[in-house]
């Protein structure tokens, strides 16, 4: 079943540009699996805020939470690199693959349903609190938890591909064997590793070895939302996901 419901998500990526037309291309997509009754979710509430949500509280009888990263094509990565702004080609991918992540979980949770199993789609952002600047529900947190990736000094999930994409996820009541978690690091840094390439690249002063400013961080993203008046929302930034030597690949696979 897994590999089914990796292909799935697989194809609909590849055919998603030319049936919807976009200008953003992406790369074939990871897919990790996480049980619903992980013990890291209920911790998610102490290391995330107390509010972050439980598989259960959107789909009761929760299973299985379905993760996957989708790689941004080079060109949107290389695009994003020269300037403080982030670039025209690095919003409008922003904001197309926010509507891949809906379409996809809708196109998932239709097949699951086919098959006779329940899915709750979670939106792929705006699902915070605009005051503390924290999600009620972290895809990037619940894609570690199932072993999709792990995080990087620039607070973003390394993956077999890199950390510039996005994460979607979608909580079903299908049982499916989890992945298992990495032990080791990915992140050059985290491994003892000369690097701290992600903080140089910061362009708003967010990121620091030791410390994260998430309103300084959203202030930069909200500076190119203004940027891009004809885009739909373009809170985004991304400058510490590119130039990077984990931006494509992981550097530091165990």
């Amino acid at each position: 079943m897994k590999t089914k419901i990796d292909d799935l998500i697989g194809r609909y990526v590849e055919n998603y540009p030319r049936e919807k037309g976009t200008m953003t291309r992406w790369g074939r997509p990871l897919t990790a699996y996480a049980a619903a009754g992980d013990e890291l979710f209920a911790k998610m509430k102490e290391i995330i805020d107390p509010s972050h949500g439980m598989p259960s509280d959107f789909l009761p009888g929760a299973q299985t939470v379905i993760t996957y990263f989708l790689p941004f094509d080079g060109a949107v990565v290389k695009s994003n690199i020269e300037g403080r702004e982030c670039s025209r080609a690095w919003a409008v991918a922003y904001h197309e693959t926010n509507a891949l992540i809906e379409d996809l979980n809708r196109h998932l949770k239709e097949a699951l349903e086919e098959l006779g199993h329940r899915g709750a789609a979670i939106p792929p952002t705006h699902n915070f609190d605009r005051d503390k600047l924290i999600s009620g529900w972290s895809h990037r947190h619940a894609a570690f938890i199932a072993g999709l990736g792990k995080f990087g000094l620039n607070n973003m999930l390394i993956t077999a591909k890199g950390c510039a994409g996005r994460v979607g996820s979608l909580v079903t009541d299908l049982a499916l064997e989890p992945t298992s978690r990495s032990e080791g690091e990915y992140c050059l840094h985290k491994r003892g590793r000369p690097c701290g390439k992600c903080v140089r690249r910061c362009v708003n002063g967010a990121l620091s070895i030791d410390s994260f400013d998430r309103h300084k961080c959203y202030a930069m993203c909200l500076a190119n939302d203004e940027r891009f008046p004809d885009i739909p929302v373009t809170d985004v930034c991304g400058k510490c996901l590119v130039a990077v030597p984990c931006a494509m690949t992981c550097p530091a696979e165990p």
